[in-house]
C-alpha cells in the first residue's frame, strides 16, 4: 500500500449540490480519480455533529449527493464511493484515537469556537461536535492516506490528524530494541539494497535532502525480502522515528477559483445564491435574470464598473474569453445592458449543466443502482479499513488471537 498515491476526501450529506462544489471540488475528484486511489465519503456521521436532530432528512440528502456526484462525472470504476456510516470501523478507529488524544488539542482546533460564535443557535455543547476533528482524523487515518485535498480552512483539521498519527506512531511505534530490529531489517534488504538505503538515510538526516527521503521511500516500498513489520521499522528508522504505523497525511491545497454566487459573495446555500447542478433551464434562466448588477448603472446609456457587478463574476467562472472581453467592455462603454450581458452567461451554464443532468436522470429513475454502488463502495471500504485496524489493535495490545 503506497500512501503517498492514496486520496481521501468527503462531504457532509447537504443534498443536492451547486456550481460552487462542481469548480470547487468535484471536477478535481474527476480528474483525481485517474492519478490516485481514491475514497470519497459522503459523512453522515459528521451532519449530526453540528445538527443531531437532522436526522429526518440525511438519507434522502445522501441519495441526492451520490446522484450529483455521479452525474458529474465520479466513477464507481475509478473511485471507492461509500457512506461514512456504512463503515463502522471508522467508530471503531474514533474510540481507539480518542484514548490517546488531549482534550486540548480537540478545544484548540480554530473552527471550534467560531462554529460555537456563528451558530449561538444551536446545541453545540456536545462530545460530538467537540470531538468531530477527531472523527474526521479517523476518517483519514482509516485508509492510511497520505494526500488529502481541502481548501485553506480545512488545513488545522489536516494538522490535527498529522498530529494524531504522530502522537500514535510516538506511543506505539517505538521499541525497546528498535535500533537493533530495523538494523537487522537493513541486512535483510540485500547488499546492494541496504548499502544504497543506508547512504540514502544518512544524506535525508544530516542534510534534509528530500529526494534521498523519496528514493529511499520508492526502495522499501518494492522489497519483497522483508515483512510488514519490519518495512514499517525501515520507513520510520529513515525518518528517526519509531515505526510508522499511522502515514501522517499531507494537505493537497485546491487551486480551484472561487465560485461566486448570485449576489457576488460565495456560492453557498445557506445563503440562497445558488445555481444548484439539477436546476432546469427556467430555473437558470429566472436566477440569472434577478442577479443584481452593477447598481452605478441606473439607465440603460450609464457606464458601469465590472468588478462591481455579480454578472461578470460569474462570466469569469463560466464564460469563454471573447465573450468576458465583450461583456467587460460593453459595461464601461455602456455598449451592452444588463439583460444583454446576461444572455451568454445563461447559455453557458446551460450548456455546461446539460451534460451533467442527463447522467443524473439516469440515476434518479433507478435508486437502487446508486444504492447498490454505495454499498459496493462501503464493501470496498471496509476491506481497507479493517487493514488498518488490525495494525492499530496489534499496536494496542488488543490482540487475543
Amino acid at each position: 500500500m503506497d500512501s503517498q498515491r492514496r486520496v481521501v476526501s468527503g462531504m457532509r450529506p447537504s443534498g443536492r449540490l451547486h456550481l460552487g462544489h462542481y469548480h470547487g471540488v468535484l471536477k478535481s475528484w474527476v480528474r483525481m480519480q485517474h492519478e490516485y486511489q481514491c475514497f470519497f465519503s459522503i459523512v453522515d456521521w459528521h451532519a449530526l455533529t453540528t445538527d443531531y436532530a437532522a436526522g429526518a432528512g440525511i438519507a434522502r440528502n445522501v441519495q441526492e449527493m451520490a446522484i450529483d456526484w455521479l452525474a458529474a462525472g465520479v466513477s464507481p470504476s475509478s473511485a471507492t464511493l461509500f457512506v461514512q456510516s456504512q463503515v463502522p470501523e471508522h467508530a471503531e478507529l474514533h474510540l481507539l484515537l480518542s484514548m490517546i488524544c488531549p482534550l486540548a488539542w480537540l478545544e484548540r482546533v480554530p473552527s471550534y469556537k467560531e462554529l460555537q460564535l456563528d451558530s449561538q443557535h444551536k446545541d453545540l455543547g456536545t462530545y460530538g461536535f467537540l470531538g468531530y476533528p477527531l472523527l474526521q482524523a479517523a476518517d483519514i487515518l482509516a485508509y492510511r492516506a497520505g494526500v488529502v485535498p481541502v481548501g485553506a480552512d480545512q488545513l488545522p483539521h489536516i494538522e490535527f490528524a498529522r498530529d494524531v498519527a504522530r502522537r500514535f506512531n510516538h506511543l506505539y511505534g517505538s521499541e525497546g530494541d528498535f535500533e537493533v530490529k530495523a538494523e537487522a531489517a537493513i541486512r535483510k534488504l540485500g547488499k546492494k539494497s541496504s548499502k544504497l538505503y543506508a547512504s540514502l538515510r544518512k544524506s535525508y538526516q544530516e542534510q534534509g535532502d528530500l529526494e534521498a527521503l523519496n528514493t529511499a521511500r520508492a526502495l522499501l516500498k518494492d522489497q519483497q525480502t522483508i515483512t510488514i513489520g519490519d518495512q514499517e521499522r525501515l520507513f520510520g528508522y529513515l525518518e528517526g522515528s519509531g515505526r510508522l504505523l499511522l502515514p501522517e497525511p499531507q494537505a493537497l491545497l485546491s487551486d480551484s477559483p472561487r465560485v461566486s454566487g448570485l449576489d457576488g459573495g460565495k456560492m453557498a446555500k445557506s445563503s440562497s445564491n445558488s445555481i444548484f447542478l439539477r436546476d432546469t433551464p427556467d430555473e437558470v434562466d429566472e436566477k440569472i435574470k434577478r442577479m443584481p448588477t452593477d447598481p452605478a448603472r441606473v439607465h440603460r446609456h450609464d457606464p458601469g464598473e465590472p468588478t462591481r457587478c455579480p454578472v461578470w463574476q460569474m462570466h469569469q467562472a463560466h464564460s469563454a474569453e471573447d465573450i468576458c472581453q465583450w461583456a467587460e467592455q460593453g459595461c464601461r462603454t455602456a455598449g451592452i445592458g444588463c439583460l444583454e450581458c446576461k444572455a451568454p452567461l445563461i447559455d453557458a451554464i446551460k450548456l455546461e449543466l446539460t451534460p451533467l443532468q442527463e447522467r443524473a436522470q439516469d440515476y434518479e429513475s433507478n435508486p437502487d443502482l446508486v444504492r447498490s454502488i454505495l454499498a459496493e463502495g462501503a464493501e470496498q471500504a471496509r476491506d481497507e479499513a479493517r487493514e488498518t485496524l488490525v495494525v492499530v489493535r496489534q499496536a494496542m495490545g488488543l490482540n487475543y488471537r
